[in-house]
């Protein structure tokens, strides 16, 4: 097995990356609950690429199994290409951000799904005010128990990750004071956040099991944490991120986290690790990463001592400095250094909003920084058979 070579045939550290976008009526600036209506020519546009969410001003599309960041580029652009193209079809535009800056979740309709009603049903109130928007990015894994061996270790970039893709300052209407409150609101399902250290893949296994054997749960995918092994795909599945506002700022994420993965098992294979650590101590950095941002700072528990949040990104840098050119990833991971010159999604947004006074002006900015560099396209199913 070549492990960090992406053109050898066993390299088994690919990528997927899920997007969850908002469906925008360009007049009011608000959610719209549309996705009923273009469902069934996207999906036979795009196929299994495209499905409804619970919302239905939420459209979800998930890219083939990608390589390299440059191929997982191409797939986002072709995707956004897509779906914005079905929605302006119909007079509307998408974009992408943690939270709707202004939409109430009250006055959103459920998809008509038994799976989403099921939901609705067991989580009432907490699934109606699910009306965020997130980014979720795969990477295969050798097996099983190196799975659950990087997802150890890799908990403690979660709050770094959270920190880079922050994107939802606001909520129906007001200034929150975070910069990721989409965390906060994901907060009131089960079985979220940081995961807990497992020792084997057995162990993590014997607790799925024993929450379907006492009807907690009907399949390992209802366990919605920060980073977990997929149940089916084979893959370890980062959800922690805000979804990112530019094609730019996605591929620098999911490069990232393919870049820290393979770190981390390049580290085994030398008989070395970084340490484990507890999940209390992480939800610190969670915490400080959804609240302030890269405006704040961050534990750093080798240290024991706190340090701005920027710094911290730059040693993140350097801790995958020796992988990402095998990788084919540099250019993608090193847009880092401009996120820490003209902030995140939730900075540029908070900065528009003082500027203007308008959250309107916010969301018409996050409609055009989605589909910056993205061409709208002719769609046709032949095409895309």
């Amino acid at each position: 097995m070549n492990y960090r070579d992406p053109s050898h045939p066993d390299f088994p550290f690919t990528i997927g990356i899920e997007e969850e976008y908002q469906i925008i009526d360009p007049e009011t600036r608000e959610l719209r609950s549309y996705i009923t209506q273009i469902i069934d020519e996207g999906q036979l546009v795009l196929r299994e690429q495209m499905k409804p969410e619970m919302h239905q001003s939420i459209v979800e599309v998930g890219t083939h199994v990608c390589r390299t960041t440059d191929e997982a580029r191409k797939e986002i652009v072709r995707l956004r290409g897509a779906i914005g193209s079905l929605a302006a079809k119909r007079g509307l535009r998408i974009a992408a951000s943690g939270t709707h800056p202004f939409s109430s979740w009250q006055k959103q309709d459920i998809t008509p799904h038994e799976r989403y009603y099921g939901v609705v049903e067991e989580m009432q109130e907490a699934a109606r005010r699910l009306l965020i928007f997130g980014m979720h990015v795969h990477v295969g894994m050798p097996d099983n128990e190196t799975c659950i061996e990087i997802m150890n270790v890799a908990r403690y970039f979660m709050p770094h990750l959270l920190t880079l893709s922050t994107s939802s300052p606001f909520w129906m209407g007001r200034k929150t004071g975070f910069h990721s409150y989409r965390s906060l609101i994901f907060t009131n399902f089960p079985r979220t956040g940081i995961p807990d250290i497992y020792q084997s893949y057995a162990e993590f296994d014997q607790y799925v099991q024993t929450l379907v054997r006492t009807k907690s749960i009907d399949n390992g995918k209802k366990i919605w944490w920060d980073l977990r092994p997929h149940p089916m795909f084979g893959t370890l599945e980062v959800r922690v991120c805000d979804i990112a506002t530019r094609v730019d700022e996605a591929i620098m994420l999911a490069g990232l986290i393919q870049a820290i993965f393979v770190k981390i098992y390049t580290l085994f294979r030398q008989n070395q690790t970084f340490r484990v650590y507890n999940r209390s101590l992480i939800n610190e950095n969670k915490w400080r990463a959804a609240r302030y941002g890269l405006n704040g700072q961050l534990i750093d528990f080798g240290k024991k001592e706190q340090l701005p949040a920027r710094e911290l990104m730059l040693e993140l840098l350097d801790f995958v400095d020796d992988v990402v050119d095998d990788l084919g990833s540099r250019q993608a991971v090193e847009y880092v250094h401009t996120i820490l010159d003209e902030g995140t999604s939730a900075d540029r947004q908070l900065r528009t909003y003082a500027e203007t006074g308008d959250l309107k002006a916010v969301v018409d900015q996050l409609v055009r920084e989605t589909m910056d560099g993205v061409e709208l396209t002719e769609l046709s199913s032949e095409a895309s058979a």
